[in-house]
């Protein structure tokens, strides 16, 4: 594909981003280039930047699961700059050092399960994309008809509007819409996953493919039940006003059982990938960034701050992934603002075809596709991925397992 003109910064007028994304990659996108637009966060360093000096976490353990009104909750907001790389979780670790003892303590957990996801996805990779250990619990679905999140249920159109909208949710509403499409509606969590997934500003297959699990009983058996009893603790104004409230079909506790235990991957005690632990090679003349590593600390890109970058949009992978526009705008605003710092050359087609023959510099990641690129591609220097912990043989059979193991 031809060389796309550079993303414009994230702040001369509104709509910039969005203008550029369905122009040059609306065709890509869930809407269609007419129903692109933001959600609900600024993408970037600048962007990302501010919410770290803003970050305060004290009441968290309190608050965390709450979910109206806004102004109650307690999440940090920091996973999509998280996922894409603009914070690392050492510093956001580092950032509430001083915060109240118990909910720095619990905050940091939250940070160890992103950390436990990105190990558990660098070990088992796209077999994460199947049960690990059991299948679909059972539950009521054989009497569930209709849409697995039925919009007159006012928790499930909040929940699902704020989901399309603004591209994030707090922890506690991804439960409810899992627990919805599984365990009452008896749906395939792989698409219930894939729907979230498609609009998450935060989505990662780590992160959302092993919430999901959690929620249909993957590792512990017991499938997390969604009733009415969370709604009215966390957002009693939701059940208030629903025309279902008189006969609400999750008034009672679902009596779900644990599916029957499948095949998956060994997650005994075994090594886990980690990449170099120190830089391998050098003298590339260009750094190829990823969607899992846009920020200024990107390793590759801070060992020199004048060396050029190229991003790849990959066309094919983004054709068959039918990502929500908001997305492909919270992309484009990080690489607009990083565009104003360094050189950067954005293109659009395969990544293997756009890049082959260049001298490049990388940033190891831990995901299956940047394992199969960088195969194709062979980058000349290699930097170490950013670890909260850095994986060793462990277990990655619970998160409790592994939490165990670690020192940090």
């Amino acid at each position: 594909m031809p060389l796309l003109p550079a993303p414009p910064p994230p702040r001369p007028h509104a709509g910039a981003a969005e203008a550029w994304v369905a122009e040059h990659l609306g065709d890509l996108t869930l809407e269609g280039p007419d129903g692109v637009v933001a959600g609900g966060f600024r993408g970037g360093q600048a962007a990302a930047d501010a919410a770290l000096a803003g970050l305060d976490v004290a009441g968290y353990a309190r608050r965390r699961s709450q979910v109206l009104p806004p102004s109650a909750r307690g999440a940090s907001r920091m996973s999509p700059y998280l996922r894409h790389g603009l914070l690392t979780l050492p510093a956001v670790w580092s950032a509430v050092r001083s915060a109240p003892q118990q909910d720095r303590s619990r905050y940091r957990d939250e940070l160890l399960w992103a950390e436990y996801a990105r190990h558990l996805y660098a070990r088992v990779g796209t077999a994460n994309g199947q049960a690990l250990r059991r299948e679909q619990p059972s539950a009521g679905a054989a009497v569930w008809t209709g849409e697995p999140w039925p919009q007159e249920m006012a928790c499930m159109a909040a929940v699902t509007d704020e989901l399309h909208r603004d591209g994030w949710l707090v922890n506690q509403t991804r439960m409810w819409l899992a627990s919805q499409w599984t365990v009452r509606a008896g749906a395939d969590w792989r698409v219930g996953e894939q729907e979230m997934y498609a609009h998450l500003l935060d989505g990662s297959r780590a992160s959302n493919r092993l919430g999901w699990q959690w929620t249909t009983g993957t590792g512990s058996g017991k499938a997390y039940g969604f009733s009415r009893w969370q709604v009215e603790k966390r957002a009693p104004s939701l059940c208030r006003r629903c025309p279902l409230a008189d006969r609400c079909p999750v008034q009672e506790w679902p009596d779900a059982q644990p599916g029957p235990a499948v095949d998956g991957p060994d997650l005994g005690r075994g090594p886990v990938p980690a990449g170099p632990a120190e830089v391998e090679g050098g003298g590339a003349e260009e750094v190829w960034l990823t969607a899992e590593s846009l920020g200024d600390d990107d390793p590759a890109l801070a060992s020199d701050p004048d060396r050029p970058a190229v991003f790849v949009f990959d066309e094919p992978l983004l054709r068959r992934l039918r990502l929500s526009g908001k997305r492909l705008v919270f992309l484009a605003e990080c690489l607009g603002d990083l565009a104003e710092r360094r050189p950067l050359e954005v293109r659009r087609g395969s990544v293997a075809d756009e890049l082959a023959g260049r001298s490049l510099a990388a940033t190891w990641t831990p995901v299956p596709g940047w394992a199969r690129r960088s195969a194709q591609l062979r980058p000349v220097e290699v930097h170490p991925w950013p670890w909260l912990a850095r994986p060793r043989t462990a277990t990655l059979r619970s998160f409790s397992g592994w939490r165990k193991d670690l020192k940090v």
